[in-house]
């Protein structure tokens, strides 16, 4: 069975407020029947999408550069469900959910909070959990492939005078290469907490994010 684990996007959606994009569809057609060819503007980090080393290092690698078996393979959810909004997500938390996470995991962060709160903006961002650095820290230490998030993890995103400095846990897990995967939804209807987890994205050259595709593959 097929789990979509990928918000939608639409008109209405916007990018985090750092720089608060709204998608944008532009229809072409050609007649006399029926011919129609959409172009969408939007920020790369709008929706269900990838993070790359580049998006906080200048000399980070890009979303085109990271390997497909980085963002596809085993994972684990952590149940975080108990956080509510605009609360840490902290060791404690990570802890307390006893999940038994391998080394090479795609580790999945699950508040349910985009279940919840999806379409909501800037609401979204603003009011969302959010991980702490030394929750941070404490997933570098266990070499996961990539860390997943249904949730607005960077607490300074949402304010409007951050630094490049400020965006910590993104600094923390990317500088350990480890790709962030963001804008997970209906993690609860896997079941599971370990399954095969599938985030294939769009090839950009020389970006640091990149539209994606989540999907959670599970037997019965």
């Amino acid at each position: 069975m097929i789990i979509d684990l990928s918000v939608s996007v639409d008109t209405e959606t916007k990018s985090p407020p750092s720089t608060d994009l709204r998608v944008e569809l532009t229809t072409y057609r050609r007649g006399p029947g029926h011919w129609q060819a959409t172009a969408v503007s939007q920020g790369l980090h709008t929706g269900s999408h990838i993070d790359a080393p580049l998006h906080c290092y200048e000399d980070g690698g890009t979303t085109a550069e990271i390997p497909l078996d980085r963002v596809i393979g085993n994972a684990v959810a952590v149940d975080c469900t108990r956080v509510e909004a605009e609360q840490p997500v902290d060791v404690a938390v990570l802890e307390d959910a006893n999940a038994d996470i391998a080394e090479g995991d795609i580790v999945v962060l699950h508040t349910g909070w985009s279940d919840r709160s999806w379409g909501r903006f800037p609401e979204y961002f603003t009011q969302s959990p959010y991980l702490t650095p030394e929750a941070a820290e404490w997933l570098v230490a266990r070499r996961p492939n990539a860390v997943a998030f249904d949730f607005f993890e960077e607490y300074c995103a949402r304010l409007p005078d951050f630094t490049s400095e400020d965006f910590v846990c993104h600094r923390i897990l990317l500088g350990a290469g480890i790709p962030l995967l963001e804008g997970l939804t209906n993690v609860g209807r896997v079941g599971r907490p370990r399954f095969d987890f599938y985030a294939p994205f769009y090839k950009i050259a020389g970006c640091d994010g990149a539209p994606a595709r989540f999907f959670a593959s599970v037997a019965g």
